[in-house]
């Protein structure tokens, strides 16, 4: 028994040592198909064109200005801003570039600035 003992242990330590060496051995393998395939996948990467996105479209109702209204109200009577401005391009008499606006319903009037000219006119609250 005593033999059939020591001959298992030593089997059993020979085992060992063959699957440690077969271990070492698969890993080196393992590593070295790593390294060769990775230059590989690296070229093939770097030849493949990136792909570019394509442009987003935006729909025209998104991108269309909201109409907006706007009034001045002074004394319960209501003006229009639009018709002021329409006024005021009316009196400077031709195109401008560049009108500012004020506008002083106490004293029914817009004063305006068309491209560096000063002007006044009456806006009325009836």
């Amino acid at each position: 028994m005593a033999t059939t003992k020591k001959a298992a242990a030593k089997a059993e330590k020979e085992t060992k040592k063959t699957t440690k060496t077969a271990t070492k051995a698969a890993a080196k393998a393992a590593e070295a198909t790593e390294e060769k395939a990775a230059p590989v996948k690296k070229a093939a990467a770097k030849k493949a064109p990136a792909k570019k996105a394509a442009p987003k479209k935006t729909d025209a109702k998104k991108t269309a200005e909201a109409n907006v209204n706007f009034f001045v109200e002074f004394g319960g009577v209501q003006v229009s801003v639009a018709d002021v401005v329409a006024n005021v391009k009316a009196t400077y008499g031709k195109d401008a570039k560049e009108i500012a606006v004020y506008l002083k319903p106490e004293e029914s009037k817009a004063y305006f600035v068309a491209d560096g000219e000063e002007s006044e006119m009456d806006v009325f609250f009836c």
